[in-house]
């Protein structure tokens, strides 16, 4: 990343094409903003260096005096984390002085795994020009992905064709909630190109990659064989208890996590109170959004590359999930659950669960869980971390 002397120096030149000027956060620029942030993780260029983004500062290259507040900076790295630039950007927010005056830094790493959109479109800066990629643009994005650097969900599978693949569901959901309307109505982009450029298949051979497996597969486990969720209830409070239910929950990513939200709604119970007429209050054992993040979660960032399912067990005093594959990247123990801090070991089922619609916001599941269990009367959800596993656990409300 750049040094506090490299940003100086990047922000005075008006003649790079590696710096926008934005004179504050308000009206439209919030927009241009991600934009920016998307043309320069394409790197269309192929500086391979990092680009950049000041928010206080005119064209001219001028400190505008901003007040570079808290709040401002968290707004700018929240810009990260939204869900509208997949894959998510890697980027650092900073206050730097240019020229004595403080400024607001965005700094902007070239993604390992273009083509990176914003709302659906491409983004590219070339010079002055930042625009909308073009069909040949893009390709250069799409053909210049090395296969060898990506994470497993990115990596092809072996002997898998797009026949493998629900097409319908690829063409009807996925393409037209992951691409702009106008990109889509210019209709000149192949299947294959089109699952390329949406990181499910490899540029040259076609192949889909497990994340397409995972997402619309029209067998997933048969190539992922970890891929599902064992779910057992017991009476009792410990394994050696009577077995209430138990259900494996198979298929496509999407259609795990509905069952999944199916079931938690049917083994939630709700007391009724009347506290004098009437006032009616209903009390659930456990917060049904608490679990459905946490079940979420577990989907998301386990590994998949062991065949171990993620165990969901259901206890008479608590519920435990366990899912393979301890904290990834650069999250720890002290920033695990921290309002934006997160890491992707899935990149590729990110992107897909937030198109899909499963994932509103990354960054947010574990806070969200701890305020509906607080909110709910229950305990604060319990997290141990082990080199393989994580595990979850929610108490039942007193």
């Amino acid at each position: 990343m750049l040094t506090d002397e490299e940003i100086e120096r990047l922000a005075r030149d008006t003649e790079s094409d590696r710096v926008e000027r934005k004179e504050s956060l308000s009206g439209s620029a919030k927009d241009r903003i991600a934009q920016a942030i998307c043309a320069y993780s394409n790197d269309l260029p192929h500086h391979r260096g990092a680009g950049l983004v000041i928010v206080g500062m005119t064209d001219a290259g001028m400190p505008t005096g901003l007040p570079i507040t808290d709040a401002l900076l968290l707004n700018l790295g929240a810009i990260r984390s939204d869900g509208n630039i997949l894959p998510i950007p890697t980027i650092v927010v900073r206050k730097v002085k240019v020229g004595g005056i403080d400024v607001a830094a965005i700094i902007v790493a070239p993604s390992t795994d273009p083509p990176v959109r914003y709302e659906g479109r491409v983004w590219i800066r070339v010079g002055p020009r930042r625009a909308t990629a073009s069909r040949d643009e893009e390709r250069i994005l799409v053909e210049r992905r090395q296969a060898g650097d990506l994470p497993f969900d990115r990596r092809t599978v072996r002997g898998a064709s797009v026949a493998d693949l629900d097409l319908e569901l690829f063409r009807e959901t996925y393409l037209s909630n992951a691409v702009s309307r106008e990109v889509l109505l210019e209709n000149e982009r192949s299947l294959e190109h089109q699952l390329a450029a949406l990181h499910l298949a490899a540029a040259v051979s076609g192949e889909p990659n497990h994340a397409a497996m995972l997402l619309l597969g029209r067998d997933p486990r048969a190539w992922v064989p970890g891929a599902y969720i064992q779910f057992v209830r017991f009476d009792g409070v410990n394994l050696d208890a009577p077995v209430l239910d138990q259900k494996e929950l198979v298929g496509r990513v999407g259609d795990t996590i509905r069952e999944a939200d199916t079931l938690t709604r049917l083994n939630v119970r709700i007391a009724t109170v009347i506290e004098g007429r009437p006032t009616e209050q209903r009390s659930p054992d456990y917060p049904v959004t608490a679990i459905e993040q946490l079940l979420r979660n577990a989907v998301l960032h386990r590994t998949y590359e062991v065949n171990a399912p993620v165990y969901w067990y259901w206890f008479s005093d608590r519920i435990e999930i366990h899912s393979p594959g301890g904290l990834y990247g650069r999250v720890t123990p002290d920033s695990f659950g921290a309002p934006g801090s997160t890491d992707y070991r899935n990149a590729g089922l990110a992107e897909g669960l937030k198109i899909l619609g499963f994932v509103q916001r990354f960054g947010w599941g574990i806070d969200t869980v701890r305020r509906r269990c607080r909110d709910n009367g229950n305990p604060p959800p319990e997290f141990e971390f082990q080199p393989s596993t994580l595990l979850a656990l929610l108490r039942r409300r007193p």
